[in-house]
């Protein structure tokens, strides 16, 4: 895949809803159910993060969920790629980029929303076909003023902001004309997720569903 087609679908991916929530899932056990109600609230696209040893079984369960395109996040190493992608990733996310991962993902025909935080770092993704990125860590670069600064010159390129995105601050990233879609992890609080309350959960996911500008 080049990487000029894995961007286009990774675009079309972030298109499908304006919130892709991020999880952090400890317990593998919960993660069929609580993707049914992310998306029977309207958030079809989920990231599941790398970050915990119940993580692939996640995206295993997640994969089966009919209506749900899930992804992995945290991709670092061409390992975890192939993880990944064995697991039933659909997309990958990672923080930054390097050459190495980036390889690794078109070589696995896996879609890669890949970080920047700067316009150096989107320039040289760019360069390389990337046009669809993770602008990352959102708030601590600089929030949605930096990114609209970013996007006055280098408007080829559209964002996914996470990292400290809320329900209360995602409208202003949503407004730019340079943002798809936030990340974010309000949507499946941890509490809420240890307790089994997926309706709770699905009301928070259909509340970021309607979320724009």
């Amino acid at each position: 895949m080049t990487p000029q087609d894995a961007s286009k679908k990774t675009a079309e991916i972030c298109r499908m809803a304006p919130v892709v929530p991020v999880l952090v899932i400890e317990d593998a056990s919960t993660a069929r159910p609580l993707a049914q109600a992310l998306v029977a609230g309207g958030l079809p696209v989920l990231e599941v993060t790398l970050r915990t040893p119940a993580a692939l079984d996640a995206i295993r369960a997640m994969a089966q969920v009919d209506g749900g395109v899930v992804g992995a996040g945290t991709l670092l190493t061409p390992e975890d790629v192939a993880a990944a992608k064995a697991a039933g990733a659909r997309f990958g996310v990672s923080p930054g980029a390097t050459d190495t991962l980036l390889q690794a993902c078109e070589d696995a025909d896996l879609p890669l929303l890949p970080g920047a935080a700067t316009a150096s770092e989107a320039m040289r993704l760019y360069e390389r076909g990337y046009s669809m990125l993770k602008f990352f860590p959102a708030e601590a670069a600089g929030g949605a003023p930096a990114l609209k600064g970013i996007g006055a010159p280098i408007p080829q390129i559209s964002f996914c902001p996470t990292g400290g995105v809320s329900v209360q601050n995602a409208p202003s990233y949503l407004s730019l004309p340079n943002v798809v879609c936030v990340g974010g992890s309000w949507v499946a609080p941890k509490d809420r997720v240890a307790a089994g309350d997926w309706t709770a959960i699905e009301a928070l996911a259909r509340e970021a569903a309607s979320l724009t500008a």
